[in-house]
């Protein structure tokens, strides 16, 4: 079935609302949800799907359909998140609004029910089960809960799993997007104050989960775009800030598991962070840090948190007193702080228990490597460079002065317990003071491991002055105010477990209840040392106060004692012991001081090669580790691609196995619908499903025709056999129903007219009866016509006022609206006046400008087409004057090639026979000479022979008619023989003609020759030979050309001058003839 058709966001937002308002919202909802995860809807602008995304997310919430709001907010995040931010944080916003106003709401109806049930409860009614269900009744009997337990697991419960699942959706979505990181970090923020108001541990647990995996996935995907960059100081800043709240929630949960977690989680921020973190913030992570050691029994590290919390108090101090930082990003600092805080600091470090738990009598390490491992942790966490130890910490509280700042009874306790030497009296002494910090619910949590320091001093102490004690005595001194108390076993037990670690060493003999100390000169040093029970929290150097050595310790240091005495008799012995140590000391620094510049200059250079030696070693290292990076990107890129190639792969055969799979399986159904089909009737067959496989659907359609061809056949036969049976038995019938006809039709005729007589007297009886009470009606009815008759006389008269008044109302209303419809009429005539007047001015005004611009073209046009007449005129005149000069510039040629010629002619050898005249007069066949005669038409051209005749012709001419031009006559034609011309083909003398060389050279020669006898004709003809000639033209020119006019010289007309070769045009010819 092809998918339907692609539909606009406005389009579907309609038909969704229409759905909403015939109460179909679930059909709705899927509408939505199909839209917005088609993929046609990637391309959809995102203000058309916003509104479509906000009606989706209502549906959803109001249905609970969370499954179809998750898919679809994820759909909507990757079309909008690289165009347009702010529509993904208002969907999701109004997505957490929606689903915390159901919770609340909920809340409200659960709140109502129970004030209703308590309600049904204090009143004594009947029905006691009107409020609940048989179920809620089982259940409240098997589970023995309370009702409002019940109706808020009924009510709330859902709504709040809902909104569990609304702010896991959110963060899932915005995790990867660091422009959506304030949206998460405020969702994260959210979710916190969910599970604190509603007590959800188990849903806190999986938040802390899911926010530590989203931060661990930023780290890892950090190449991509928009990813989550933990190197930016703002985003670490609020990554900070949503662990602390995390903290905050956790311990007040008390969860402490988680709590750690978060510690941890803050710890390894910090050390990402550039910038330091605010004093505020770190005093809350040192306070949250003393309650989780606290709970998890860590005192050691309770205590030293409270040190580093005391620290930063200080600091702040300070820092606000000098004024280089603000009030606001510093804890309070009172000297009420600092006095609370200096005496929780000394309690801690008091409570921290002497004896170890760690490891057992006789070993040689103090902690194992876990053990190791988790004080390293811990030491991280509290900003130390090392572990810190119970004398460790009271230094630096000496340091620090604490004592002084501390209340009175802790500073009291501190020197019972650590300077003072009172065995008998240790107990008696910190009653009191025990009794004091048992009013304080804070510091009360810190007597149990107080009686374990207690009892530790105990017996250091009596270990010192008893050999043996009875334990009646010891349980008579370890007495402690109530509730405090403890008993014999406590202190047996404190003993044994004392021996086990190998603090203490006593024998307990339960015969005659005495403990006796143990002085065995090679017992444990460790044990017997007076100061030193103080395992793993304390040094050796105890600072219980000492009276005397033990045995062990005197045998232990006897070698050492020694060795001091007689390093002491030598001094006595030998006076000049002294002296020798003393020229052996000043020689030595004799020797140092003379090598104390070598060894400096050494030293430094040695110096200086080690820093060459460092930076080249972190050259090389940082190459290696870019190089070892390069290959661990390309590494990596690869193996992105390879997976990328079998996650396509993959896709490909599933999606083509999903095809195969979907065939098969709608080809399954159809054969069973149609072996279905075949089951059906009594002719049906039995076909074995499990082989469906092996069956096709052609196969299937035969057997269906044949069964069908069967059932045809089988039901014509019934029908036939039944259609005859039918047949007798109706005819049977006929023939004996024939015999009873008549008798039946007189039973039904008498009982048809008994009928009609019964009904007749019914109607006549109930007819007089409605009559009867018609009259009545009408006598009673006739009393009230003159009361009604006024009545409605009077009702008409105030309803004509009324109406006539209504009327006139109107008629005024009308003439209003007339008077006001004129004048609107005739506002709007003008109006339409003006506007016509308005509009003909401007088209007459355009038409006039429209006419005044045609004329002024039209004047332009007609002042361009006498410029150019003139111009035309100008140019012909200058082209006739041009055409002059050059039939002048060609006629001196000729005469001057005339010349020429006829010089040439002088000078040759052989004898020129003379041309005859040809004379085209009435002269007989003898005057010419023989061949074709010839015709000298008007416009016909000489030949080349006539042409060379002229030409030698007319240099005599020439000479003899110098004075004017030559008159226009017939040229006599003078045929030459082929030895008195150049060799070669005719020549032929056109006009325009260039002269060839052998003219030019010819031309040169006879000038060379008559140079001497020419004179100023000469010159003159040369002259003119050599002046530039006009270029030649077309023909097309020629023609269309108008004829020149002639040119005057010496006043008269220029003749032609009848030279052989000059063609004169026939215009020229008519107009001269």
């Amino acid at each position: 079935m092809p998918p339907p058709p692609h539909q606009k966001p406005e389009n579907v937002l309609k038909r969704a609302q229409e759905l909403i308002g015939v109460n179909q919202a679930p059909a709705a909802l899927n509408l939505l949800h199909d839209h917005i995860t088609s993929k046609r809807s990637r391309n959809v602008p995102i203000v058309s799907l916003e509104p479509v995304m906000l009606l989706l997310v209502e549906l959803s919430v109001e249905q609970k359909k969370g499954k179809l709001a998750k898919d679809a907010l994820y759909s909507y995040k990757n079309i909008a998140q690289n165009t347009n931010i702010s529509t993904i944080e208002l969907v999701l916003k109004k997505f957490i609004e929606l689903a915390a106003e159901k919770v609340t709401e909920a809340q409200k109806r659960a709140d109502e029910l129970q004030s209703s049930i308590e309600a049904t409860a204090t009143e004594n009614i009947d029905d006691l089960e009107a409020s609940e269900t048989p179920e809620s009744i089982l259940l409240a009997t098997v589970s023995g809960e309370q009702s409002r337990d019940r109706t808020e697991r009924a009510v709330v419960t859902p709504w709040l799993k809902f909104l569990w699942e609304a702010y896991r959706t959110v963060l899932d979505i915005l995790r990867n997007n660091a422009r959506l990181e304030t949206l998460y970090q405020s969702t994260a923020m959210q979710a916190f104050d969910f599970c604190l108001k509603y007590q959800r541990k188990t849903e806190f647990r999986r938040l802390c989960e899911l926010l530590r995996n989203h931060v661990q996935t930023a780290a890892k995907y950090s190449s991509q775009m928009h990813a989550i960059n933990l190197n930016d100081p703002d985003t670490l800043q609020r990554h900070l800030e949503t662990r602390f709240q995390q903290l905050n929630v956790a311990v007040e949960l008390e969860l402490w598991q988680e709590a750690f977690r978060s510690v941890e989680d803050i710890h390894t921020l910090l050390n990402l962070s550039k910038r330091p973190p605010k004093n505020i913030m770190m005093a809350n992570y040192y306070e949250k840090l003393t309650r989780i050691f606290l709970v998890g029994e860590n005192y050691l590290f309770h205590a030293a948190a409270w040190s580093r919390y005391y620290t930063l108090l200080r600091q702040s101090a300070a820092v606000v007193a000098t004024g280089q930082s603000k009030k606001s990003d510093n804890p309070s600092a009172t000297d009420a702080d600092l006095q609370k805080a200096a005496s929780f600091v000394l309690l801690s470090a008091l409570s921290i228990p002497v004896i170890s738990t760690s490891r057992s009598r006789g070993a040689m390490v103090d902690f194992d490597e876990a053990k190791k491992n988790k004080n390293s942790r811990l030491t991280h966490l509290l900003g130390m460079s090392t572990a810190p130890t119970r004398a460790g910490l009271f230094r630096d509280a000496l340091s620090k002065s604490l004592l002084k700042r501390a209340r009175s009874e802790i500073r009291d306790l501190y020197n019972i317990l650590e300077v003072d030497f009172h065995p008998l009296s240790i107990c008696q002494k910190i009653s009191p003071i025990l009794t004091k910090i048992g009013t304080d619910s804070e510091m009360e949590k810190y007597i149990l491991p107080l009686q374990q320091v207690i009892l530790t001093r105990l017996f250091q102490q009596l270990s010192q002055v008893y050999e043996s004690v009875d334990l009646a005595f010891v349980e008579s001194l370890a007495k402690f105010p109530d509730p405090f108390q403890i008993s014999r076993g406590t202190i047996e037990k404190f003993i044994m477990n004392g021996n086990k670690k190998g603090d203490l060493s006593i024998r307990m003999d339960h015969a005659t209840g005495v403990l006796n100390f143990d002085k065995d000169v090679f017992a444990s040093s460790k044990a017997v040392h007076a100061g030193s029970a103080a395992g793993s929290a304390e040094s050796p150097g105890g600072s219980v106060q000492r009276l005397q050595s033990t045995p062990s310790e005197i045998v232990r240091s006897q070698l050492s004692r020694l060795t001091t005495t007689l390093y002491t008799t030598c001094f006595y012995v030998d006076p000049s012991l002294r002296q020798r140590q003393l020229e052996a000391q000043q020689a030595a620094l004799t020797r140092a001081k003379a090598g104390a510049e070598q060894e400096q200059r050494e030293t430094l250079a040695r110096k200086e090669i080690i820093q060459k030696r460092k930076e080249e070693a972190s050259e090389l290292q940082a190459k290696r580790e870019k190089e070892k990076a390069r290959q661990k990107r390309l590494q990596e890129q690869a193996l992105a691609e390879a997976e990328e190639r079998r996650l396509a792969q993959e896709q490909k055969e599933r999606e083509e196995k999903r095809l195969k799979d979907e065939r098969d399986r709608v080809r399954r159904e159809e054969l069973k619908k149609q072996i279905a089909d075949l089951k059906i009737g009594p002719n049906a067959l039995d076909i074995d499903l499990e082989n469906i496989d092996d069956l096709d659907s052609n196969r299937l359609r035969a057997m269906k025709l044949a069964q069908l061809e069967r059932e045809k056949n089988d039901i014509n036969e019934k029908l036939r056999i039944t259609g005859k049976r039918i047949d007798h038995l109706e005819r049977a019938f006929r023939k004996e129903e024939v015999k009873k006809l008549a008798d039946d039709y007189a039973k039904q005729r008498e009982r048809d007219l008994a009928a009609y007589e019964k009904m007749k007297e019914q109607t006549l009886r109930e007819s007089k009866e409605k009559h009867k009470e018609s009259v009545e009606l009408k006598h009673r009815l006739s009393r009230l016509m003159p009361q009604y008759e006024l009545f409605r006389k009077s009702l008409h008269d105030r309803r004509r006022d009324e109406f006539e008044k209504r009327q006139r109302d109107a008629e005024r209303e009308l003439e209003k609206q007339i008077t006001a419809r004129k004048k609107e009429y005739r506002e709007r005539k003008l109006r339409e006046k003006r506007e016509r007047e308005e509009k003909e001015r401007a088209l007459r005004e355009a038409e006039e400008r429209a006419e005044r611009e045609k004329k002024e073209q039209e004047q332009r046009a007609e002042e361009k087409r006498l410029e150019l007449a003139r111009l035309k005129e100008k140019r012909e005149k200058e082209r006739q004057e041009t055409l002059e000069k050059v039939a002048l510039q060609q006629r001196r040629e000729e005469e001057a090639m005339a010349r020429r010629q006829t010089e040439k002619e002088k000078e040759r050898v052989p004898a020129r026979r003379e041309a005859i005249p040809m004379d085209r007069t009435a002269s007989g066949s003898n005057d010419r000479p023989a061949g074709p005669p010839r015709l000298n038409l008007a416009g016909a051209k000489p030949s080349w022979r006539d042409r060379e005749a002229s030409k030698t012709a007319a240099a005599p001419a020439a000479a003899a008619s110098s004075n004017g031009p030559p008159s226009r006559s017939s040229t006599p034609m003078e045929r030459t023989d082929s030895n008195e011309r150049a060799s070669g083909p005719p020549r032929l003398n056109l006009p325009g003609a260039k002269s060839s060389w052998r003219d030019r050279e010819a031309a040169k020669a006879a000038q060379g020759s008559s140079s001497g006898a020419g004179g100023p004709r000469d010159t003159r003809d040369s002259r003119d030979s050599r002046e530039p000639r006009e270029p030649r033209r077309d023909s097309r020119d020629r023609d269309s050309a108008p004829a020149p006019a002639p040119a005057q010289a010496s006043a008269e007309t220029l003749k032609p001058s009848g030279a052989p070769g000059k063609w004169v045009p026939r215009r020229l010819r008519e107009s001269q003839g």
